[in-house]
């Protein structure tokens, strides 16, 4: 019973001194934003995207030059939709038909559908296009409003934080044992009421003071949820690759992609309704 309560507090030690030095490496790029943000959103995104192809390869391995192909085409996409401002984000035609290329013609000359598939080149142009367009918009986010993306943040680090006290206090319904044995009805909602609270407080009082009240908070509890889902969808690969995180990169919090699961998808959420706040 002692060593298990040991490894517990020694699992917390690590996950306080990982957020504290995660706080400190980023909270300065997110204030100074342009250029380094962008740079540090781009190394984080091909962390991530190497997760989600690394995680695959637990069942079978990538040929070492789609890999490749990969992450140059990812920096690639990361370099053409730096200084472009407009929320009207676009992909390049250009763009697109080279990932074609460049994923489908080894299925040609690999031929052998043990080595690399069909379904390992639509795997890849999807995690490529996932995570390139997922990151893209944070930083386009970001370069528009240092405001916004405080609001996005204080959404995403609240749900998740009251989410588990909630949970832990009084949660008693498992939400989606299937996929996350651990989170709870009462946690989900604990998390979105505690969440949208000072979000909107932040929101009203920094971004917009004469915003609609009754929009903003519909559209927090909104992203509120679209996060947790986001959180369980990444969880459902987790779990039927059998991992428990995505990697180790942060010691006691897991992978890259374990810490920006619900950020991701309330930023592809958000682009639709940004014009409205």
């Amino acid at each position: 019973m002692e060593e298990i309560e040991d490894l517990e507090e020694l699992i917390m030690k690590k996950r306080v001194i990982s957020a504290i030095l995660m706080v400190i490496v980023f909270v300065p790029l997110l204030i100074i934003g342009n250029l380094p943000f962008a740079l540090f959103m781009s190394i984080i995104g091909l962390l991530g995207l190497f997760e989600l192809t690394h995680i695959r390869e637990s069942k079978k391995e990538f040929p070492l030059i789609t890999k490749f192909f990969a992450y140059i085409m990812f920096a690639l996409l990361m370099f053409m939709s730096y200084g472009n401002f407009d929320f009207e984000f676009a992909l390049d035609i250009r763009y697109i038909s080279l990932m074609i290329f460049l994923f489908l013609l080894p299925l040609v000359f690999i031929n052998n559908s043990e080595k690399y598939n069909l379904n390992d080149a639509l795997y890849l142009i999807g995690s490529l296009l996932f995570l390139g367009v997922s990151f893209n918009l944070l930083i386009l986010i970001r370069d528009n409003s240092l405001e916004l993306m405080i609001y996005l943040l204080l959404l995403q680090t609240l749900t998740d934080t009251f989410a588990l006290i909630t949970g832990r206090l009084i949660g008693s319904h498992l939400l989606c044992p299937t996929i996350s044995p651990k989170k709870t009805i009462e946690g989900a909602v604990g998390g979105t009421v505690f969440a949208t609270v000072v979000a909107v407080a932040f929101y009203m009082t920094v971004c917009s003071s004469g915003a609609n009240l009754l929009l903003v908070v519909l559209i927090s509890v909104g992203l509120s949820i679209v996060g947790q889902i986001g959180d369980l969808v990444f969880s459902s690969i987790k779990r039927y690759y059998g991992k428990k995180d995505f990697s180790d990169i942060i010691p006691g919090h897991g992978g890259i992609l374990d810490r920006f699961d619900s950020l991701i998808f309330m930023a592809l959420a958000f682009i639709f309704i940004i014009e409205y706040m």
